[in-house]
């Protein structure tokens, strides 16, 4: 069996990954807020952790693994969300539920086993608090239900963090209901235009971070195997989670191995909407500010061409240069199948703390070899060379009638250098640049491809 290598945050180390049961692998990833749509740097999680599952499913079995991924779907920003809008608070999760699975979908995604949602869980959460009540760990103020830090003497280990440090990293709220400012909200009380729902400390709604420690437990048990998410989430949400479930369920571990993917970038600057360039998933689907739609496979292939742990640096270069990558490994498995395992390299690769950067290095030298159907084979446990994305490059090829036209003007190109007819020459390279090919003169002869921006009625003007 292939051995798995992991990092853990919560040891700083790579470590054997060495499940609890081989026959029932869990994992728990953190999913998003619904409240608008997914942008580009909520998608990395999402990627990663599919890798990550493909490649459990791959080693003890597709059902052998349970995989689970929430939706928060009770939170300020969605209340916010209704009353600019004024839109029901339902509608706008159910919406925004649709579209980041249509968008995750198009990046090539598997859904994951189970995908709860915060609201079908409220029951729980309650019984939980209870629970951290009745145990010393929480208590009631004014109204809100709140944990108590100091009762978890581990509080802060996952993230290395003192206490002054996480007060300010946390910008925590003081309340005077507040024994320690950095005691967080279990639960807090909700006014009529509120979601609410009833407890024993009155009309509310849970805090954030509740809701995964009740979820987890509920589906996955007091241990599992993996818990991951962004690095973003280390402080305070996954610490908070530790303690709460610690506590609550101290015959348990919570989770054995956590995982944290760096954030991303957009051409070297961290993404946001005052520098321009902020885009969502489905931005780049569907093109956005004039430039052409990017097919979702590109997008996957990009995210996995930086090491998860390392931030990802989106750019218009990377992308290019995927779209050109993935194009010509088309060309190479077209009517082919999966017939047989990942190439060991890959494998291999992928087993060594998702070594993505360095499985598709490998992907180009099974290529270069050009051995089609071990290409195939190990471009799917990355999620790549799927049947689904072949509609995403329409647009993008060409009929027999076109690639007789670019050959049929590389010949007369040829034929002008030959007889020093530069001008005639130089005409067809600027027809050709006009139309998006893109032509190279190699020692093997001439070779071409047409870029994103390939325009087939350009090319008359070659004719």
């Amino acid at each position: 069996m292939t051995t798995i290598r992991l990092h853990n945050t919560k040891t700083r180390t790579k470590e054997v990954f060495t499940p609890i049961d081989p026959d029932n692998v869990r994992m728990y990833v953190c999913g998003p807020t619904v409240y608008d749509r997914a942008h580009l740097g909520n998608a990395r999680p999402v990627l990663v952790f599919d890798v990550l599952y493909r490649l459990l499913r791959h080693v003890y079995g597709a059902d052998h693994v349970t995989y689970v991924r929430n939706f928060t779907d009770v939170d300020d920003k969605i209340n916010a969300r209704a009353a600019t809008s004024g839109r029901p608070i339902g509608e706008i999760t159910e919406e925004t539920i649709g579209w980041f699975l249509d968008d995750m979908h198009a990046l090539g995604a598997l859904d994951p086993n189970q995908m709860p949602r915060a609201t079908q869980f409220i029951p729980q959460m309650v019984a939980m608090i209870e629970d951290l009540i009745a145990k010393g760990h929480a208590y009631e103020a004014e109204g809100h239900v709140l944990f108590a830090v100091e009762s978890y003497k581990d509080y802060g280990k996952l993230s290395g963090r003192t206490v002054d440090d996480m007060i300010a990293g946390a910008r925590v709220e003081v309340a005077p209901y507040k024994r320690n400012p950095m005691d967080f909200v279990l639960w807090k009380p909700s006014s009529d235009d509120l979601p609410g729902w009833d407890s024993p400390w009155g009309r509310g709604r849970p805090g954030w971070h509740i809701e995964c420690s009740a979820m987890s437990y509920e589906l996955l048990g007091e241990s599992f195997d993996i818990h991951g998410g962004g690095n973003d989430l280390m402080f305070p949400h996954h610490e908070n989670e530790i303690a709460q479930s610690c506590c609550a369920h101290p015959e348990g571990g919570f989770a054995n191995v956590w995982m944290h993917n760096e954030m991303l970038q957009v051409e070297g600057k961290k993404m946001s909407k005052s520098l321009g360039n902020f885009f969502t998933v489905h931005d780049l689907l569907e093109g956005h500010d004039g430039q052409p739609p990017v097919p979702g496979e590109v997008i996957r292939f990009v995210m996995l061409s930086t090491h998860y742990r390392k931030p990802m640096d989106w750019t218009e270069k990377k992308r290019e240069e995927a779209e050109k990558t993935l194009r010509k490994w088309r060309e190479l498995v077209a009517g082919l199948t999966v017939d047989d395992a990942p190439h060991p390299d890959v494998l291999a690769a992928l087993a060594d703390d998702l070594n993505t950067p360095l499985a598709l290095s490998a992907l180009h030298r099974i290529a270069r070899e050009e051995a089609p159907q071990t290409l195939l084979n190990s471009a799917r446990i990355l999620g790549l060379l799927q049947g689904e994305f072949e509609s995403s490059f329409q647009g993008k090829t060409f009929d027999a009638e076109i690639e007789a036209t670019i050959e049929e003007m590389i010949e007369l190109r040829k034929i002008a250098r030959e007889n020093k007819d530069f001008a005639q020459a130089d005409k067809v390279r600027d027809a050709f640049v006009a139309a998006g090919v893109t032509i190279k003169d190699t020692k093997d002869g001439v070779s071409w491809e047409v870029g994103p921006d390939f325009d087939p009625s350009k090319l008359e003007a070659l004719k």
